[in-house]
């Protein structure tokens, strides 16, 4: 069952978010224009809480390679009109990928490819348990 978000939110609380976010992602934007190649993509902004800005980096390196030029990000993002006053650097958490599964090997006699092979010639064309009989003695 779905509901409305502005159901929960008033009308006034939903354009703040929506504000909120359109802030944020022109805040990284931004960010992304200022870091040095090796750092792009590697730090993205969390939030932005009473003029302070949240930076979460993929890592430890990348975390302390952001602390270290701080200053002048800081410096450039106030030239630049953005209301930030500091900046914090978060450790992120790495995304988690899930391990690709190798595709099962199968092994099947020669004896009974034969015979799923003539079982599979009594289904009608168009079946689909024949397609899947094939395509797993094709895989075999």
């Amino acid at each position: 069952m779905t509901r409305p978000l502005s159901r929960f939110l008033g009308g006034d609380a939903l354009a703040r978010l929506q504000d909120h976010a359109a802030r944020l992602n022109r805040l990284q934007a931004v960010l992304d224009g200022m870091l040095p190649p090796q750092l792009q993509g590697q730090c993205r902004v969390a939030n932005l809480k009473e003029g302070s800005l949240i930076v979460a980096a993929s890592g430890g390196a990348a975390a302390v390679r952001v602390r270290q030029i701080l200053p002048s990000l800081l410096e450039r993002l106030q030239h630049g009109g953005h209301p930030v006053q500091s900046i914090k650097v978060k450790v992120g958490t790495p995304e988690q990928m899930a391990p690709e599964r190798p595709a099962p090997h199968r092994q099947i006699s020669e004896s009974a490819k034969a015979d799923l092979h003539d079982f599979a010639d009594t289904l009608p064309a168009d079946s689909p348990l024949r397609a899947s009989i094939e395509r797993l003695i094709r895989r075999a």
